[in-house]
């Protein structure tokens, strides 16, 4: 079973939602079997930044759709997009 790194764009609600604190609740209400590998304050405009986090999960039980909808579900999250995915890496 291979291991999935999805990098995931999270536009929060309103310009005042803080950002440490939404990774918190992201890390908190996410499926087992997927984890925040890192994260990034990404600016965009006008004091507004974006979230983008790299997830860690099974290639086997992948689902961008349900993990989309899970995020959406969380306080202060706006928009959610999956910017990429791709395999993770093996360790020699």
């Amino acid at each position: 079973m291979g291991r999935l790194i999805t990098r995931v764009k999270i536009m929060p609600a309103d310009v005042d939602v803080n950002l440490d604190a939404l990774v918190e609740r992201v890390k908190g209400n996410i499926p087992d079997g997927i984890q925040v590998k890192r994260y990034n304050k990404e600016p965009i405009a006008f004091g507004i930044s974006a979230l983008i986090l790299d997830m860690v999960m099974d290639e086997d039980t992948a689902s961008t759709d349900s993990l989309e909808d899970r995020l959406r579900g969380i306080d202060g999250v706006g928009e959610v997009e999956v910017v990429s995915m791709s395999r993770e890496s093996a360790r020699l």
